[in-house]
């Protein structure tokens, strides 16, 4: 079952309130087929502690990554992930659409 919004949001929230730095990642744009609607959001803290869906299989990864970067940075990101045959099966969307992810800290 995917957490709802609410959840996702309060649970970034209470990682705050317990000192934990903490990203939220946001699906801002799709084209074609995409796993998860725009709006989708996936918070991560520093501990690599996850809530969430922009995608599913590799891509989340590839955001907790970009995610713990962002909060060791300071600065957000913008992620676009999407699907070539050469990269089908790497971290990609084999559904082959494509998905624009914004990654920014939460203070």
């Amino acid at each position: 079952m995917l957490s709802t919004d609410t959840d996702i949001l309060k649970t970034a929230e209470d990682w705050r309130r317990e000192g934990r730095g903490v990203a939220i990642a946001t699906v801002i744009e799709t084209w074609g087929s995409a796993p998860r609607p725009v709006g989708s959001h996936l918070v991560i803290d520093d501990q690599t502690n996850f809530l969430g869906s922009v995608s599913g299989g590799c891509v989340e990864g590839a955001v907790i990554t970009e995610a713990l970067d962002v909060l060791a940075e300071g600065k957000p990101r913008m992620l676009e992930f999407g699907v070539a045959d050469e990269t089908a099966w790497q971290v990609g969307l084999s559904c082959g659409g494509r998905i624009r992810v914004y990654v920014e800290r939460v203070d």
